[in-house]
């Protein structure tokens, strides 16, 4: 029983991990079609295509699904689509930006409003937690991108701001790997510099980067994320982005 059991667990990780890649893929595209019907189907004189196709490329989407986007976009066969910034507060006072991508503002709004709502959070007006972010570049390295030195060494040379690594397994028995932020300016030069050093990089993306975290225990946590998973499946949510802090331990039991 014991190996069938591991055998369950197991298939409910790639399941779930899975259906967040196909979901990701479905954002990557629309991000793609966006960036393609906004400034053009030349990914070298069309930054924002270059960083949406990069991150694409970084999570292996199939090159197929990324020309279809991407002439998608070019040939004006997409309905118009409206980029929205939500803000609001999350259980126990953890500051939540949520960045949209949509056709329709109406149904965004109501959605996310009642995610906050239903899940112990409050929305509010935009700018009312996003003076404590700071808007940075984030560059993600796999761990088979070399140790901690050498990525350090490379984050230096480049510019960048800081480097960590975390090479521990995440939930899904994958490898962790290394992460390089820069300033919001200098995102473009410094991932230019690192790919040279130490090849393609398996995302490059503009974030928001609290400036201070805000602890959350068990209880509180379990709502929060709650709330994040919520968003994070809303089909017009890009990207979610909070300033909590919480411990290995409870973050292990909360991921079950």
């Amino acid at each position: 029983m014991a190996g069938h059991s591991k055998f369950k667990n197991i298939m409910h990780r790639k399941g779930r991990q899975d259906a967040v890649r196909s979901k990701q893929f479905a954002k990557l595209s629309k991000e793609i079609t966006v960036a393609s019907k906004l400034g053009g189907p030349d990914a070298d004189g069309n930054p924002r295509l270059r960083l949406a196709i990069a991150n694409a490329k970084g999570l292996s989407m199939p090159k197929d699904n990324i020309k279809r986007a991407v002439d998608k976009g070019a040939g004006g066969d997409m309905e118009e689509m409206f980029e929205i910034r939500y803000e609001g507060y999350g259980p126990g006072g953890v500051a939540v930006i949520v960045e949209a991508l949509t056709d329709n503002k109406n149904r965004s709004a109501s959605n996310i409003r009642a995610a906050f709502t239903k899940n112990g959070g409050q929305m509010g007006e935009t700018g009312s937690v996003g003076f404590m972010f700071d808007r940075v570049g984030e560059i993600k390295y796999p761990a088979a991108a070399g140790d901690e030195d050498t990525v350090m060494e490379a984050a230096i040379e480049a510019g960048a701001e800081d480097a960590s690594s975390d090479l521990e397994e995440d939930d899904f028995n994958e490898a962790g790997g290394h992460t390089i932020i820069t300033g919001f300016e200098d995102l473009g030069a410094v991932a230019a510099e690192l790919e040279s050093a130490l090849g393609e990089p398996a995302s490059v993306n503009i974030i928001w980067k609290p400036q201070n975290t805000v602890p959350v225990d068990e209880d509180k946590g379990g709502t929060l994320m709650k709330l994040i998973d919520t968003l994070e499946d809303d089909d017009d949510v890009q990207n979610v982005y909070s300033n909590f802090e919480m411990d290995d331990e409870t973050m292990a039991k909360l991921q079950g």
